[in-house]
């Protein structure tokens, strides 16, 4: 029977006693079956919280005190608040194991399935890429993070993990396409490269399936360019102006009188004056014969 319809009818068919009792039993009830709902994750078989105490995370993730000896437990992250993860989960990142040579992690792995394995980290200390890269290798045979720099990921401060999907069947560890034989034990190895030493914050180990895994808030989007590309074309459109003026014929003068224009137009009618002239002795002439 659903959940909720067993909590309706039991609080209708409730005898009526205070209604702040009715109330309270009612909110009691109701937010254990909330909680239930957001839980809704893969089971979680192993976790710790490495370098650290244990600890209970947002989605009931109970991680255990690291009780590892080889390397160094370090809690320097408390310097940093570490972005991408609620207050209260802080120190699940700000905690760290680290080594000067290779170490390991070893998860108890009893029954067959289909797994996830969640590695969390941040950088505390360095603030330039390439300066701590690593490899994690499942099983002394499986590399499953190659050269693994924290940093030039999502930069310092900030929360990042790696998940692994692997199964087990008939005493066979898949992952990435690669088979090996599995003992009962899951071997974990942070293996030392040439740039400074391997590190981990915490882990878990699932039943489930990706889709089953809590996933970080998203990084912080980096500035974009197109206010660049607005001042270069302004740029062009200022030189254009300049070309333009460059150009740019000067207006004109006053304008050269014309010398036809300027000559009288008496000298035009002369030749038709002096015709006349002539024309009217003639035709005197001629009436006199």
């Amino acid at each position: 029977m659903n959940c909720r319809v067993a909590f309706a009818q039991m609080f209708c068919t409730m005898e009526p006693i205070s209604y702040v009792v009715r109330f309270t039993c009612a909110l009691l009830v109701w937010s254990s079956l909330l909680v239930a709902q957001i839980e809704g994750i893969g089971e979680v078989i192993w976790a710790v919280n490495c370098g650290g105490d244990k600890h209970t995370d947002i989605h009931g993730i109970r991680y255990q005190r690291d009780i590892l000896s080889k390397g160094v437990a370090s809690d320097y992250g408390k310097n940093l608040l570490i972005e991408r993860v609620v207050p209260q989960d802080q120190i699940l990142y700000q905690t760290e194991r680290y080594h000067t040579d290779t170490f390991t992690y070893e998860v108890p792995i009893r029954q067959d399935g289909d797994y996830i394995l969640v590695l969390k980290f941040s950088e505390v200390w360095f603030t330039s890429a390439n300066q701590k890269v690593f490899d994690v290798v499942l099983n002394k045979e499986h590399s499953v993070v190659e050269s693994l720099d924290i940093f030039g990921k999502v930069g310092r401060g900030i929360a990042h993990d790696e998940i692994i999907p692997f199964s087990v069947k008939n005493g066979k560890l898949k992952v990435a396409g690669e088979t090996s034989y599995l003992d009962g034990r899951l071997q974990i190895d942070f293996v030392k490269g040439s740039h400074d030493n391997p590190k981990v914050n915490a882990i878990y180990v699932m039943r489930g399936t990706i889709e089953d895994v809590p996933k970080l808030a998203p990084t912080n989007v980096q500035p974009s360019q197109p206010p660049m590309e607005e001042e270069e074309e302004e740029e062009v459109d200022y030189a254009q102006q300049q070309r333009r003026k460059t150009h740019h014929h000067p207006p004109p003068g006053p304008k050269v009188p014309d010398p036809y224009a300027s000559d009288d137009t008496s000298s035009m009618m002369l030749p038709v004056f002096v015709a006349i002239g002539a024309f009217v002795p003639l035709v005197f002439c001629l009436c006199k014969l």
